[in-house]
């Protein structure tokens, strides 16, 4: 198809969905890096408490921390 014919589609409000590749969607700058960080014991019992707390998973603790620190830092 023709992006010329694709994009009357689109204006035309109908569903282009199926011409996309879906395959080959990204998110600049939301790909995954896996780091490794060393912590005192005393610091993962308290991730969990707090993970526990909230219902959500350690991981999910340290990266909200994170965002809300580094959003502090950004504004």
């Amino acid at each position: 198809m023709k992006a010329s014919e694709f994009d009357r589609l689109f204006e035309a409000g109908e569903d282009v969905a199926g011409y996309l590749d879906k395959s080959r969607i990204n998110r600049p700058g939301l790909e995954q890096r896996r780091i490794t960080v060393d912590i005192p014991a005393w610091m993962v019992y308290q991730l969990d408490r707090e993970a526990i707390r909230l219902g959500i998973t350690r991981q999910s603790v340290i990266k909200m921390w994170i965002a809300q620190k580094i959003a502090e830092k950004t504004v």
